[in-house]
């Protein structure tokens, strides 16, 4: 006589459906708070819809993706989830304002080994504290449950963004000239680069050897405080330095640092000279390189306090750094654009 065969489901598979709902049910009135006026649907459905926002004569769409990196793993360490989600948005919107559109909407992608529902809220909450600051929709996304692909209690996050400008506004390279100036826009930390180089330099044994839950130096903060601080969301004050007129280019600092972002920014035949010196020191910044980490590793893989540079003309410096102050954020006059020759340049002093 055969045997009966045994029972096998999705969730002995590893994949709890009833946790993926029960995720959706928490997130929904989340998500409902970044609701645009030009949304068209709630989340549920297979896809989101949105039209464009009115007023434009040629509106262009701006795309980007981005994720967070290997500072999830100190979230993880941490038990903290909700910044990792505000960290997510910035990367992508900041990337999307540095060719003068503002955000539209924004789909996110978790993926984990075993879904934990409350996990999923907190990071969903600051997802939707980011959109919120950017002004953008939670559209859509997606919350992927891949037993055997991710180690017990990890994840990873991925965002797609979309935003819109009109053509004849869009920032543009080439109007940059000689002379003009690179005003720098402070950063909050570390934002979301560099995390693998960071904690080695900080957290390993073999160098800084700090624990989480210890007094980061400089600071009255945890370890794990400083690290986790959020990625600035620079939507708002590049939206007012951009209305007050004066601004040819921007460039968001992310991975390549000081280095390699400028320099996407400027025209060919040009040089940023960068004054060091302009920004003020950060403890997390001195505490890496106090770890053997050169200068020249420091400036091609962390943002070294600034989070965003806008190229201007000379007689408008002012007018946009009070526009950029109004909106929030903390900005220096540091470097000016000089003529060289060949492909687009940096230099430090």
């Amino acid at each position: 006589m055969a045997d009966t065969p045994k029972s096998l489901s999705y969730r002995d598979a590893g994949v709890d459906i009833d946790a993926g709902n029960e995720a959706v049910r928490r997130i929904r009135s989340l998500v409902a708070s970044t609701r645009r006026p030009e949304q068209l649907d709630d989340i549920g459905g297979f896809a989101g819809m949105i039209g464009l926002p009115s007023g434009m004569k040629t509106p262009v769409l701006v795309s980007c993706a981005d994720g967070v990196g290997t500072k999830l793993l100190v979230a993880i360490a941490a038990g903290v989830h909700d910044t990792v989600g505000i960290d997510l948005v910035a990367m992508n919107v900041n990337d999307l304002i540095c060719t003068g559109a503002r955000p539209l909407f924004l789909l996110d992608y978790i993926a984990t080994g075993a879904l934990q529902p409350g996990i999923v809220e907190s990071i969903v909450a600051g997802i939707v504290d980011g959109c919120r600051q950017s002004g953008c929709a939670l559209l859509g996304g997606e919350t992927a449950e891949l037993p055997g692909m991710y180690s017990e209690g990890h994840y990873d996050l991925a965002a797609f963004a979309v935003g819109v400008v009109d053509k004849d506004a869009r920032l543009n390279a080439k109007n940059v000239q000689p002379g003009d100036v690179a005003i720098g826009v402070l950063s909050s930390g570390l934002h979301s680069n560099g995390y693998s180089l960071a904690r080695r330099a900080l957290l390993d044994p073999e160098f800084g050897g700090l624990a989480l839950d210890d007094t980061f130096p400089g600071t009255n903060s945890s370890v794990a405080d400083v690290l986790l601080t959020p990625t600035r969301v620079y939507v708002k004050a590049v939206a007012a330095a951009l209305s007050v007129g004066g601004v040819s280019s921007a460039a968001h600092i992310t991975g390549g640092g000081l280095l390699e972002n400028p320099p996407r920014a400027l025209p060919e035949g040009t040089t940023v000279e960068i004054d060091l010196s302009a920004i003020p020191p950060t403890p997390v910044f001195e505490a890496i390189s106090a770890q053997g980490v050169s200068s020249q590793e420091m400036l091609r893989t962390f943002n070294s306090g600034i989070g965003m540079m806008l190229f201007t003309a000379p007689d408008a410096v002012d007018t946009v750094i009070t526009a950029l102050e109004g909106a929030g954020e903390s900005a220096v006059r540091m470097g000016r654009v000089v003529a060289s020759e060949g492909a687009a340049g940096v230099r430090f002093g």
